[in-house]
């Protein structure tokens, strides 16, 4: 039985490749398919460390991680458009 943050890293992954699979089936373009991808692993992400974190809101590890992941999520959005 997978546990919370284990079912959170697989839809991570399947979030990415079903973006990715968007892009290579459609219309869409792939940058773009993967930046929706992005954009809902960034939900669960979200969910991750801040609405159920497994660290207390305090601890700056919290705080590093989501910079971390908003930095890629950048790079990802300015990479779609350019």
């Amino acid at each position: 039985m997978l546990a919370y943050y284990d079912k959170i890293i697989v839809g991570i992954a399947v979030s990415l490749l079903a973006g990715a699979l968007l892009g290579v089936v459609t219309t869409i373009a792939f940058q773009t398919g993967l930046f929706i991808g992005t954009l809902v692993a960034t939900l669960l992400v979200y969910d991750a460390i801040f609405r159920n974190p497994p660290l207390p809101a305090t601890d700056p590890r919290v705080a590093a991680a989501a910079i971390v992941w908003h930095a890629i999520l950048a790079v990802l959005a300015i990479s779609a458009v350019g």
